[in-house]
């Protein structure tokens, strides 16, 4: 049963980075595309509409309301920061247009009600999102692999607790 959990997390990285990188810019994102990119890029849902990704970094952070917008690092399970800027932007234009509801409203359930067939939460998303980010940019220890995923979960490294210790969970064992 847990070998073919870690197989079918594998697939899922695989068919998550897959769609990435087939995603056209010039149709209408969809439900798929919003789960997509918020793995991509470990978003709350809060920040889909306010995150700018730029040469700097990263900026507009839900959780960081009334505090100065520090750009952080830029880790993502996509590595290209510039195809990242652009599907980032492809939906938050989207969003704008009202050709999508913004996810991060609060009391807005549709998105929720997409994910719950998959026995997912939008949390769930974010996580999964840390953990790829840190396989992708090649974690070879575990304490490697906190540092990446809060690089990707855009943790702030001069504050003391980490959200890594309890977003990121993974059984680290080299093959063979």
């Amino acid at each position: 049963m847990k070998s073919k959990m870690i197989s079918e997390k594998k697939v899922i990285l695989e068919s998550v980075k897959e769609r990435l990188d087939a995603y056209d810019v010039e149709t209408s994102p969809d439900c798929l595309a919003l789960a997509d990119i918020t793995i991509m890029l470990c978003l709350r849902l809060a920040e889909v509409t306010t995150l700018h990704i730029t040469d700097a970094g990263v900026t507009g952070y839900a959780k960081n309301r009334g505090q100065p917008d520090i750009p952080r690092k830029f880790r993502s399970l996509e590595k290209n920061q510039e195809r990242a800027k652009e599907l980032l932007t492809w939906l938050q234009n989207t969003i704008s247009s009202g050709k999508m509801g913004n996810p991060g409203k609060p009391g807005v359930k549709w998105f929720n009600r997409y994910l719950k067939p998959y026995g997912l939460i939008p949390q769930h998303l974010r996580k999964m999102g840390a953990v790829y980010g840190a396989v992708v940019h090649g974690a070879g220890n575990s304490g490697r692999l906190m540092t990446l995923a809060g690089q990707c979960l855009r943790h702030n490294p001069d504050s003391i607790t980490s959200p890594t210790q309890r977003c990121v969970v993974i059984n680290y064992r080299r093959k063979n």
